[in-house]
């Protein structure tokens, strides 16, 4: 069995992450229960980080916040100089809340609520990912109203069907 970062099978024959008995974990706080390890997070920040330093190239090395975000996720992402890609209004919420540079948030999601729209606009962020031209039009006069340039990414789909509702059609 292959076990990643400091994950190991200690001399109770317990599954260990970061140091800590997962056993132990689950009589303290129960189940279900999400144990993430710091300190292997920080090693593929780093991991990335590098490769893209070695290469010469102008970068950013964005966290996907749908995987997981909460206050200490954002600190650890921050801390990182990484960036960070949020899908919801909770999710932006959430970054700033945690003290999450707005410069450094991209808004994902193309289902995004004007509400969103304009709390991200406020907050300053650093793009907007556009998945179709209502979002864009959309983007543009809410921009607009509030007196805001914006950055924008815009993802172009191939044409590929999903068959079951608008909104989640991507390339």
């Amino acid at each position: 069995m292959y076990l990643h970062g400091t994950s190991r099978i200690n001399g109770q024959g317990h599954l260990e992450i970061g140091g800590c008995d997962t056993t132990q974990l689950v009589k303290q706080y129960g189940t279900p229960l999400y144990v993430y390890d710091e300190e292997s997070i920080r090693v593929k920040c780093c991991a990335f980080h590098r490769a893209f330093k070695e290469s010469g190239f102008s970068y950013q090395v964005a966290y996907a916040s749908k995987a997981f975000l909460c206050m200490e996720m954002c600190r650890v992402a921050r801390e990182e100089n990484m960036s960070l890609d949020v899908v919801s209004g909770g999710e932006l919420y959430t970054a700033l809340q945690a003290g999450f540079p707005a410069s450094r948030i991209h808004f994902h999601g193309n289902n995004k609520t004007e509400e969103e729209i304009v709390m991200a606009l406020q907050a300053n962020i650093g793009c907007f990912v556009v998945d179709n031209f209502f979002e864009l039009e959309v983007l543009h006069d809410l921009a607009m109203q509030h007196g805001k340039f914006v950055n924008i990414l815009i993802r172009v789909t191939p044409g590929v069907e999903a068959h079951t509702h608008e909104y989640i059609t991507t390339g």
